[in-house]
């Protein structure tokens, strides 16, 4: 179905009171059997966000595409997650870090990952297929294939 020039929501798919906000300056892109719980947040500002299919994002996530943002099939991504994939640069002291710019490098969540609840997940990580995220921890660095991984940073514990 298509809401608007820029959002495509895939057959079956089931939105609850979910925000999608500058979408006229990106693209969302929702897969097939995709379930969206209230007040979730979908923001691409300029990039893309695709979601692939037979995923579920729980209530209260916020989900950013500034950098651009792949999520892959059977992904379950828990309540009031954080996806931003772009960061502020702030290397120079003369100059308001507001106005210093972003760095726009892009998320990659790769299929069959589960995010639990309260994770935060930054600009520039792929998430390899099969991994686990603990609740609570902040992803700053790729994430190998069906790692177990918490913390924050978050550091990969073991594998499935």
């Amino acid at each position: 179905m298509i809401i608007h020039p820029n959002l495509h929501i895939g057959k079956y798919s089931s939105l609850d009171k979910v925000y999608f906000g500058n979408i006229r300056d990106g693209s969302i892109k929702i897969g097939n059997n995709c379930s969206i719980s209230r007040y979730v947040c979908i923001m691409p500002f300029g990039g893309h966000i695709k979601i692939g299919n037979n995923c579920c994002i729980n209530p209260f996530s916020i989900i950013y595409g500034h950098g651009n943002l792949t999520i892959g099939n059977n992904v379950l991504i828990a309540t009031q997650c954080v996806i931003i994939p772009a960061n502020h640069k702030f290397d120079r002291l003369d100059i308001p870090i507001r106005l210093q710019g972003e760095t726009r490098k892009g998320i990659i969540i790769e299929d069959n990952v589960w995010i639990g609840s309260n994770v935060k997940i930054l600009d520039g990580v792929k998430i390899g297929a099969g991994a686990v995220i603990g609740s609570g921890s902040v992803v700053n660095k790729d994430i190998p294939k069906n790692a177990i991984a918490v913390g924050v940073p978050a550091k990969v514990k073991k594998y499935r």
